[in-house]
């Protein structure tokens, strides 16, 4: 059911239909909005409320959005909501994540193709049982962007969890639990966002820069600081994630 808002503003993020395009890019960090629209045509801010900042502009021809999240996957679900109710149909995560998988080095990417629901929102939505997956359709969008850009990338499972620092608690070791099972790395939203997608008949996707891995350097070996590989890796999801406009 739809809710008319005061003004027909959404109450959190504050917006309204017309303001955003059918595509939205979901960085969790405000401050990535900007970098996520800097590869817009025409972009321009519209509104910015909470943790909620808004850019639109356009990419290869279609009017498309960038809005933050903040952290985990409360907020996010709060996004996807009223982002949905103002006309938005495709979701794709742009986001860091920390590689568990020996094979995946700092400055490559991976697609999320489906996660594991260690989250507590999702539950609220639906039982464990029902699975987090990302559209086929943007999936292969992402793939065939990172193939066009010569990007390294992988695809496959992560897990979504809602606590940053419980790795901390004595005889605790998610990381090597999630590599046993051929996890690929650890975030804290796409659970969210696929589950709601699939249960609204809404398309979501997920592009991750690895900025931590217990593989170590990639290719830029010797080339760059553990920090600049970091920050690649995220301008590199970036740039996936905006190229895969295109076969959308």
């Amino acid at each position: 059911m739809k809710i008319e808002h005061y003004k027909g503003l959404q109450p959190h993020t504050q917006l309204k239909s017309g303001q955003v395009g059918e595509i939205v890019f979901l960085p969790g960090d405000p401050g990535r909005v900007k970098k996520i629209a800097a590869n817009f045509d025409e972009a321009k801010q519209v509104v910015y409320n909470r943790e909620y900042l808004t850019y639109t502009g356009r990419a290869h021809g279609k009017k498309v959005s960038v809005t933050s999240t903040g952290i985990g996957c409360p907020s996010t679900a709060i996004a996807v909501e009223e982002l949905s109710q103002v006309g938005v149909k495709v979701f794709i995560r742009v986001g860091s994540t920390g590689a568990i998988q020996p094979d995946i080095r700092l400055g490559e990417v991976i697609i999320a193709d489906s996660a594991v629901r260690s989250d507590g929102t999702s539950l609220d939505y639906v039982e464990q049982g029902y699975p987090a997956v990302a559209s086929n359709r943007v999936t292969n969008a992402l793939i065939k962007s990172a193939e066009e850009l010569k990007m390294p990338y992988h695809v496959g499972t992560v897990r979504s969890g809602d606590a940053f620092y419980a790795e901390r608690i004595k005889g605790r070791n998610l990381a090597a639990h999630y590599e046993e099972l051929n996890v690929l790395a650890l975030e804290m939203e796409a659970s969210t966002i696929f589950t709601l997608t699939r249960l609204n008949k809404l398309e979501g996707g997920c592009v991750l820069g690895v900025v931590n891995a217990i593989g170590g350097m990639d290719y830029f070996t010797g080339e760059k600081k553990a920090e600049d590989l970091a920050e690649q890796s995220i301008t590199n999801a970036i740039k996936v994630a905006v190229n895969s406009v295109k076969h959308l």
